[in-house]
This record gives structure tokens, sequence and C-alpha cells, in this order.
């Protein structure tokens, strides 16, 4: 089984509502979808986490988080403020491999590619499980160092891009904006497959559900996330 990790150029760009459209894209599509977000920071014990968020907007699914620390930081930083031993390498593949009885199992990386969420980064998590990464982008100013950095992160390891999501797409966008979604691709080399609207978050699950398929292109979604889904 190949899951597809979804990471971003930074905390704070749209991860966990590009997670609820995938599960919701997969979901239409008649599969059955499992969500693994390995280390969750910022929340404490009983308080609802991205996991929450993603089955509020795409229903109900397989959900799966390892740790979870009260520090709003990157997750090592976290554990180790919290006197807690660091999240393996090893433990966490075995956990996504653990959710393989689902048609689709998506892993939420927390901040970007290259935040240790224990002992390991997404990208060592990539490699470990031979999977490819969707990388969530910024649509303004600056998008296009930080994208460039992550894909050629990417590359230098030897693991698949699956293709660039704008996670918050505003409904004005200003001329850097507009520029970038141009620019992306040419710079980085990999395609938009997805453009999230801005506030998709706050929708309810009736209308997020909907539209969420609307956001990728049709093409990906039938070719390159489909035989994800169906690669065993």
């Amino acid at each position: 089984m190949s899951p597809l990790l979804i990471t971003g150029t930074s905390t704070d760009v749209g991860k966990t509502v590009v997670t609820a459209a995938l599960a919701a894209t997969a979901a239409a599509e008649g599969r059955s979808v499992a969500v693994c977000k390995p280390a969750q920071t910022g929340v404490v014990a009983g308080e609802p986490g991205d996991l929450a968020v993603v089955e509020q907007l795409a229903g109900p699914l397989v959900t799966r988080e390892l740790v979870r620390y009260p520090d709003p930081l990157a997750p090592d930083t976290a554990a180790r403020r919290d006197g807690r031993p660091l999240l393996t390498l090893a433990e966490t593949a075995a956990a996504v491999r653990d959710l393989n009885t689902s048609d689709a199992v998506l892993v939420e990386g927390a901040g970007g590619l290259l935040v240790r969420i224990g002992e390991f980064t997404l990208l060592d998590l990539a490699r470990e499980l031979g999977a490819p990464v969707l990388v969530v982008v910024a649509a303004g100013l600056g998008t296009l160092n930080h994208t460039e950095l992550t894909v050629r992160a990417l590359e230098t390891a030897g693991v698949r891009c699956a293709g660039l999501v704008i996670g918050s797409w505003p409904a004005a966008p200003d001329l850097a904006a507009e520029c970038n979604r141009e620019d992306l691709p040419r710079v980085t080399g990999a395609d938009i497959v997805g453009v999230v609207p801005a506030g998709t978050g706050s929708w309810n699950r009736e209308k997020f559900v909907t539209e969420a398929p609307g956001w990728f292109v049709p093409a990906w979604v039938r070719g390159e996330f489909a035989a994800e889904l169906a690669r065993r």
C-alpha cells in the first residue's frame, strides 16, 4: 500500500482542509478513507485536533493520531518540553501501514517537510514508506521560494512530488497571487493539481463534500490520485 503524504511549505497554509478535501474526493469515488496525523501539537487530551476538523468537514472515516502535546510548537520540541520520548520512524511507519485495509490512506504532516515530527521528518517517513508527497502551498508573495525549496528537497531525496495544491485561494487575488499561479509550475516543475478557496474550513459538511472534488484537476483525480488509491 502506498499512502499519500501531505505536507506544506510552512504552517497555516491549509494542510488540514486540503486533507479533508482529498478525503471527501476519495469518498465521492466510493473509496474507504483513513487519515493519520502522527503528531498533534497545541491541544490537550480531550480537545479536538486536526483529525476532528477533517471528520467534521469530510464525514466519518478512520483516523489515527499517535501522540499529542500541549505546546503549539514543532513536535520534537513539544515532546522535550513535555518530558516525553520522541516518536520514532519505525513506530510511525508501522501505524501507517496498519491502515492499509482502507482504500485511501492520507498522512498529514506537521508544519513543513523538514519539521521534526519526532526523531524524523515527513521526508524520512516518505522514504521509509516509498510514498509520494503532495505539497500544500500559499497563494501570495514568498510562496515561490518556499515551494521550490520544498520540491527540491523531495527531488534530492528521491521522493516523488504528487503535485501542488494552493491551500487558500483568496476571493479577490492580488497581482502576486495571480502571477504565482502561473509561476509555481514553471519554477518547481510540479503541476498545480488543486486550488482550495479561502474560508472553506468553516463550511458545513454537506456543502464541503459536495464542492471539494471540484477543487482538484479532474485528470489528476482520475489519474495519479486514483492510481495511488489503487496501488498495493
